[in-house]
Formats: structure tokens, C-alpha cells, sequence
């Protein structure tokens, strides 16, 4: 019974930290997919010389990606949210364009809000920012 109640007692202890190392390993991922996403825009608008302002879509920044990855496939989050964008010189949300910031979501980040305050998702926090 003491053997039973020590292993319930280390359990205890390791679940959590397991749960909150799994979210933080989530919110990683997201972060990590904003700057891909960020940097292919960047690439196409290179590229195609389109200026400030150009509207983008997902299929003109997609080849810029690595193949076969969950981001390429979708162009959504792992919690099948979209990434809204946020224009920095105006403070307002706008549609994907070149200069434009894509953001983590609000859904996404009410998710994650725990193990991922606003400060870690700099510069890709764009505030009041809604789907």
C-alpha cells in the first residue's frame, strides 16, 4: 500500500508538469509557424515585387514553405484557428497583405494564455485582434 501510495504521490507531481510541457511545446509550434508564415510572405512579395499593401493569399505564399508539414497543408494553427493580421503603422487587424503582421488568434491564444503570456509571442501579438 505504501509502494501504491508513493507512485500515486509521484504522479501526481509529474502529470501537471507533463500537461503544461505539452502546451508550452504547442504554443512553440505556433510561434514557430507565425515566422514561417511571416517569412514567406516576405519571400513572395521579394520575389514578385509586390509592395506595402498587396493583398496575399495563401496560395502565393504556400510554395515558400516546406512541403508535407501540418502548417503547408492547412495555412491554420494546430487548433485549426486561422492567422489573423495586424497592420503595425495603423494598429488595426486587415487581410493577409505584404507588411502586414500575421497574429496569433484569439481563440488560440485564450488556449494558451497560461504557459504563453503576450510577451512571448512578440512581435506576433497583435492586440484586440479577433477572427
Amino acid at each position: 500500500m505504501i509502494v501504491v501510495a508513493i507512485i500515486a504521490l509521484l504522479a501526481a507531481i509529474a502529470v501537471p508538469n507533463f500537461l503544461r510541457a505539452r502546451k508550452r511545446a504547442q504554443a512553440t509550434q505556433i510561434l514557430e509557424d507565425l515566422r514561417l508564415e511571416d517569412a514567406a510572405i516576405d519571400q513572395y512579395a521579394i520575389e514578385t515585387n509586390k509592395g506595402p499593401g498587396f493583398p496575399v493569399q495563401w496560395a502565393d505564399a504556400q510554395p515558400y514553405l516546406k512541403k508535407d508539414t501540418p502548417f503547408y497543408n492547412t495555412g491554420r494553427d494546430m487548433f485549426n484557428n486561422t492567422f489573423p493580421f495586424f497592420d503595425p503603422s495603423t494598429g488595426q487587424g486587415v487581410i493577409p497583405q505584404v507588411d502586414a503582421r500575421p497574429c496569433i488568434s484569439v481563440q488560440t491564444f485564450s488556449k494558451l494564455s497560461d504557459v504563453a503570456p503576450s510577451d512571448f509571442w512578440s512581435p506576433y501579438f497583435g492586440s484586440g485582434i479577433s477572427q
